[in-house]
């Protein structure tokens, strides 16, 4: 069972939080436990949006914004504004056209879209529909074979990246699917597959369930060199949540990172995306471009991970809820919103280009904010220490490797204290 089709807008709805109260009332509780399901306990799900929200943004006033502008570059590509459609699979669930509709959506603004290896639309009927940019998402298959004409039927069909997601070895812990007794319906299948396998546990009584059968072909990096060496399409990895996994990316031939936990789907208590933004793109720096996704609600969510080095950001549950409540119509609806929402955030915060965003927009916030520090199995929040603690050597050095501060004795604190506030003050005057 799929929601009904459905084109018009509903009157009250006016951002993606409305789109996602209205999908949930429409749709199967089953469907709706696979569509905003999380990994066990949904607590990384819940930590991607109060990491956003735990951001606060710094207004500027007074800035030109005669010449303002969304639109960027990536890959050679003009982009219109940095808010991509993530690849999502099975569109039917949401709505009987299911990508198709989406793509519709998708071209009426100029948003780039990726196809989802599990789509419920083949590749080619997509890309024939299609009057914007697309990419490919792959899961890598159980035989190159099968992986390499997937790779091939994205380039025939015009698609000019390849995304590889590398966090899903395994599916994740889906209590909630689990509940309802999700299955997909007899008409929503994975159309570019056909009747390829997958991987099945040969566990016996007593024996491992995920060790003994499903890991047995699970890729490596050994296959992300070898896919390299098969197309000349840009190829990111999405899924990369740690700095040292970024850098063996790149020497592994990325052309592009994507930070993501899955939505929260896979693993639970990931960080949040947007946290682990932060510290890839410390590494990664700008050799290249980062895109991220996990938690946008918001245009704002997207000024904040531009500020923390992103090129683009990638939306995929709030596109099927869109699609829930109103089809194609939706999507270009809500689509248009964020962007609005992106442009007023901008304008408040003096921005005038993507290039204008940096850190400086977000109000107070260091390298380390963030997160934790963990230093000999405590936790404390970044920030200037306690006395009591700066005299742990082991906390000590953590601090100041964090903040970069100079080692200083506890009679100095205040003063120290005193001198950044000055210091901050002035930049953020300046």
């Amino acid at each position: 069972m799929t929601s009904r089709p459905a084109s018009a807008v509903p009157a009250d709805v006016v951002s993606a939080g409305d789109y996602e109260r209205h999908a949930r009332s429409r749709l199967p509780a089953d469907v709706w436990s696979y569509i905003a399901g999380a990994g066990a306990d949904g607590l990384s799900q819940r930590w991607n949006r109060e990491a956003f929200d735990r951001l606060q943004l710094s207004g500027r006033v007074l800035a030109d914004m005669r010449q303002a502008t969304t639109a960027s570059t990536l890959f050679g590509e003009a982009l219109a504004f940095p808010i991509m459609i993530a690849p999502v699979a099975y569109h039917k669930l949401a709505h009987p056209e299911g990508e198709q509709a989406t793509v519709l959506g998708a071209s009426a603004c100029s948003a780039w879209m990726t196809i989802s290896t599990l789509s419920s639309v083949t590749i080619e009927v997509i890309a024939a529909q299609a009057q914007t940019i697309l990419w490919f998402q792959l899961y890598i298959q159980e035989d190159r074979e099968s992986t390499l004409k997937l790779v091939r039927r994205a380039e025939a069909a015009g698609c000019k990246a390849i995304i590889v997601t590398v966090d899903a070895p395994v599916n994740g812990v889906r209590n909630d699917e689990q509940r309802s007794g999700f299955q997909l319906a007899r008409h929503v299948r994975p159309a570019n597959l056909g009747d390829a396998s997958v991987p099945v546990s040969r566990a016996g009584p007593g024996e491992s369930p995920v060790f003994k059968g499903l890991l047995d072909n699970a890729p490596t990096w050994a296959d992300i060199a070898w896919l390299r060496a098969q197309t000349r399409l840009p190829m990111l990895l999405k899924g990369i949540m740690h700095p040292a996994d970024a850098e063996r990316a790149l020497s592994e031939g990325a052309d592009g990172i994507i930070v993501s936990n899955h939505g929260g789907r896979t693993l639970d208590t990931l960080p949040a995306s947007i946290e682990a933004l932060e510290a890839v793109a410390a590494r990664v720096g700008d050799r290249v471009p980062l895109l991220m996704d996990g938690g946008i609600r918001r245009g704002s969510d997207v000024l904040k991970a531009i500020a923390l080095g992103a090129r683009a950001v990638m939306i995929g549950q709030p596109i099927m809820h869109a699609l829930a409540v109103a089809g194609a119509v939706g999507v270009v609806h809500l689509l248009a919103i964020l962007r609005a929402e992106l442009e007023v955030a901008m304008a408040l915060t003096g921005c005038a280009s993507l290039a204008h965003i940096d850190r400086g927009i977000l109000w107070n916030h260091t390298k380390s904010q963030s997160g934790f520090l963990r230093v000999t199995g405590l936790k404390f929040r970044s920030g200037p220490l306690p006395c009591r603690l700066r005299r742990s050597p082991a906390c000590a050095f953590a601090h100041r490797a964090a903040l970069r501060y100079k080692p200083m004795q506890p009679r100095r604190c205040q003063k120290r204290r005193a001198f950044l506030l000055r210091r901050e003050a002035r930049c953020s005057t300046a």
